[in-house]
């Protein structure tokens, strides 16, 4: 008796991905850096996505509904990286509650609920699940109940197994992704940036000591029309940022660091963000928006104790 190929189906097969990004991520840094937090490693999230997205679609010949990509943060307010992921095509963030002691809450309910659902409803034939609780056996019984399969990958362990023996038992079927693969999307977490001592500023006495006073040139062109003036719009970065330390959290902005380039979603955000509290676009004036973002960076760089640098985007 031949056994037939388990990943091979329909054309008209419709398929999910939910991914436990917990999982995926401290199971990736541990077999490839050794690391035992997230704060030690740096992740390509967009890269790993679409990787992910291309093995899916060599596994299972059909149509993805979407990608789930469960996560959390700190009272559901998402970091930078989660803000830059849920504007990816066909990728769906759903977020978790992150605690004071970096537990996640809520996560495993979301995934449970969520695979439940599109079995319940014959949105999908087939599910790609990347995970490893033990949690996750009832979600997926129920749904293998509907007449879905289950389809569990699990990343390489480093001795061992990461992954529950039950939650394996239940899967229709089950693949290793290797550390070879994902190798290129994870790197150490660069060192701090020292400190560097304050300049000493000179005193306007000083400054001015000795020059003799300039006198103004009158304009003698016709008179343009002026833009928002340098030290309002830094003023004004320099408020979102402090508005977004606050309310986002300083872990979150941490992410930004080094800079002073800011991702495209975020530097929209900023913009955005000015233009209410100006109450005028700034889009008429390119300068205006290099302003905008050194006086971001200013409120950022002192809040973090590092030397100022100029915006390069």
């Amino acid at each position: 008796m031949t056994i037939p190929d388990l990943m091979s189906h329909p054309i008209g097969t419709k398929y999910a991905v939910l991914v436990d990004v917990g999982y995926l991520y401290a199971a990736a840094g541990e077999v490839l850096l050794g690391a035992k937090e997230r704060k030690e490693y740096r992740v390509a999230a967009d890269e790993l996505i679409q990787a992910l997205q291309k093995r899916a679609e060599a596994r299972i010949h059909g149509e993805l509904l979407r990608i789930y990509w469960y996560d959390a943060a700190r009272d559901r307010v998402p970091t930078v990286d989660q803000r830059v992921i849920a504007q990816l095509p066909w990728v769906k963030v759903r977020l978790g509650n992150l605690n004071a002691r970096g537990q996640q809450k809520g996560v495993d309910a979301q995934i449970r609920s969520d695979l439940e659902a599109l079995a319940r409803h014959h949105a999908v034939s087939d599910t790609i699940l990347l995970a490893g609780d033990e949690d996750m056996v009832p979600a997926v019984e129920a749904a293998q109940a509907y007449g879905v399969r289950i389809h569990l990958w699990g990343v390489e362990p480093p001795y061992g197994t990461n992954q529950a023996e039950r939650l394996v038992w239940e899967a229709d079927t089950v693949e290793i992704i290797s550390a070879d693969f994902l190798r290129a999307f994870f790197s150490r977490a660069p060192a701090p940036v020292p400190v560097p001592a304050p300049p000493i500023t000179p005193s306007p006495a000083q400054v001015f000591a000795g020059r003799t006073p300039a006198k103004p040139k009158l304009p003698t062109g016709p008179v343009t029309k002026l833009g928002p003036s340098r030290p309002r719009v830094e003023e004004v970065g320099e408020h979102v940022a402090q508005k977004w330390i606050l309310t986002r959290g300083r872990d979150n902005i941490r992410d930004l660091l080094p800079g002073p380039i800011l991702p495209t979603v975020i530097d929209t955000e900023l913009l955005i963000e000015a233009e209410k509290e100006l109450g005028h676009s700034l889009r008429p004036y390119p300068e205006a928006r290099v302003w905008l973002r050194d006086g971001f960076w200013a409120r950022v760089y002192r809040e973090f104790e590092i030397g100022v640098g100029i915006s390069s985007k």
